[in-house]
């Protein structure tokens, strides 16, 4: 029930003030919520143990997606990871330690138009680091820009120690 890693996009940046105020006015929010579950592989031997635990942690946010850092490559594995993608909506992330940047989206997220509120009530409630996350949002959205302390973007220099120095690219 506890997603790995959750994300906000705030669209303040993107949006001109006028339409920004008219979604307020009817009540309609460009904000998303990501939510992401983390393993280090993703083969046959747990896909079905690993995407379900992603259903179960993820499933509530407009997009959820399983990353890992290994994903087996046989066109069999592949195929299953598109049914369970085309039936359950959750995305898979491959990412590269060597290139951040060069991560891909191997199967997109279904995008949830609405949020599952009673698992984020949930989550809430039995998580204070989530509770913290959403009293943040909830700040930034009053304010109109993110003036909150969310968890540093690191320039590149730093990501590349980051992922060194956490061994992460001998994994």
């Amino acid at each position: 029930m506890h997603p790995g890693l959750v994300g906000v996009y705030f669209p303040f940046r993107d949006y001109k003030p006028e339409t920004l105020e008219i979604q307020n006015q009817l009540s309609i929010t460009s904000i998303k919520l990501f939510s992401f579950e983390l393993k280090v592989t993703l083969n046959f031997g747990n896909l079905r143990q690993s995407y379900f635990q992603a259903v179960s942690n993820s499933s509530w946010a407009n997009e959820g997606y399983l990353v890992t850092l290994n994903i087996d490559d046989d066109p069999t594995f592949k195929d299953e990871v598109r049914r369970l993608n085309n039936a359950f909506g959750i995305g898979i992330i491959q990412l590269n330690s060597e290139n951040i940047f060069e991560s891909e989206i191997l199967f997109p997220s279904k995008i949830n138009q609405e949020i599952d509120w009673d698992t984020v009530n949930r989550l809430a409630n039995e998580n204070t680091d989530f509770n913290d996350f959403l009293k943040l949002i909830t700040e930034d959205c009053k304010l109109g820009k993110v003036k909150s302390q969310y968890d540093k973007v690191l320039k590149m220099d730093e990501l590349v120690k980051y992922i060194h120095d956490k061994g992460i690219n001998n994994i």
